[in-house]
């Protein structure tokens, strides 16, 4: 089904397709998301199946409300609530220890569920209508890049999902920040818009950060090593190595794709190149939806000049990380 426009007619109607145990699109501030009952297993198999996804990988329950907390939690944290009076809604996800009846299927088998509250108006506006938690991954084949515009949703999953609710450009543009307060210290298990230093202030204590070469044990959306990457081989650069990498592209003959923040290269026949801002949360809004547009044209290679490794650019280094390992393991 091509995306429609959500107004209140389409939300009911999303809702009750849920309640059906189908699948719904939908945007959030951070991507699109593929949507089911929550508390349906078979509803929840669904979306594995559509995105090609290991059933052993867990789902983010999205909520209405903060008091819709103690519906999946078994036990919700003063950390929870803290976190949540702050930042919801908003792109922040918290992994709590779950309920007995919460389906093994949306967990991964494992003992704790991720819970955010979206800050999108089609969001909430569906969750309030449909009345319980959606399960939602980002609508996207699994590992590939983001979707940031419904679009995006019907070109990878057409139909095989039931309904595509057309909100927009997320204006997020990246997956929101995942925190573990399942155990005795917070962890930071992926970075987001939310940074470690902003859920510390509020907490007031230190946030554990786990070596990315020693996996935490709480399995959690974008934690493979290759996520979130185009089909054509990407190749990530310092801004001072890539004129050099490009003259010898092209001396081989090979087309190429550049996305720059900061370096002034002239675009060629052999050459396209995407300028993105210099600023962290505005480079992160376009981001996912420039690398879709390069690995449209059919081109021998996308290189991806390397932003600056602050804390505000956390997110977007670990996205470029995993969208380009694939092929730097290759050479």
């Amino acid at each position: 089904m091509k995306p429609v426009f959500p107004d209140t007619n389409a939300i009911a109607h999303a809702a009750d397709l849920l309640r059906k145990g189908r699948l719904v699109a939908f945007p959030t501030e951070t991507v699109y998301g593929l949507g089911a009952d929550a508390s349906n297993p078979d509803a929840v198999a669904g979306i594995f199946k559509a995105k090609g996804r290991p059933t052993d990988h867990p789902l983010i329950v999205h909520i209405a409300d903060i008091d819709s907390l103690a519906d999946w939690a078994s036990t919700v944290p003063d950390a929870a609530l803290k976190l949540a009076d702050r930042f919801w809604p908003g792109p922040l996800a918290m992994i709590l220890n779950k309920k007995p009846e919460v389906p093994l299927a949306v967990t991964g088998g494992q003992q704790t569920v991720g819970l955010r509250m979206p800050d999108h108006p089609v969001a909430l506006a569906l969750l309030k209508s449909f009345g319980g938690g959606i399960a939602a991954p980002s609508a996207n084949r699994f590992c590939r890049i983001s979707p940031t515009q419904a679009l995006h949703v019907y070109e990878e999953l057409g139909n095989s999902v039931d309904m595509i609710l057309d909100g927009g450009a997320c204006q997020v543009g990246v997956e929101s920040t995942i925190i573990d307060l399942s155990g005795n210290k917070p962890r930071l298990l992926r970075p987001g818009l939310i940074t470690s230093q902003e859920i510390a202030d509020i907490l007031k204590t230190d946030i554990n950060i786990p070596q990315a070469s020693k996996p935490t044990e709480i399995r959690v959306p974008g934690m493979m090593e290759v996520h979130y990457a185009p089909s054509t081989p990407a190749m990530l650069y310092p801004a001072e190595q890539l004129p050099d990498r490009i003259r010898l592209l092209q001396t081989s003959g090979k087309k190429c794709g550049l996305l720059s923040c900061q370096l002034e290269i002239t675009e060629t026949s052999q050459l396209c190149v995407l300028r993105l801002p210099q600023q962290a949360d505005a480079y992160a809004q376009r981001f996912y939806a420039a690398l879709r547009e390069l690995d449209s044209l059919q081109l021998d290679l996308i290189l991806v000049e390397k932003p600056l490794q602050t804390e505000p650019w956390q997110a977007i280094n670990d996205r470029l990380r995993k969208a380009t390992t694939a092929y730097l393991h290759s050479l």
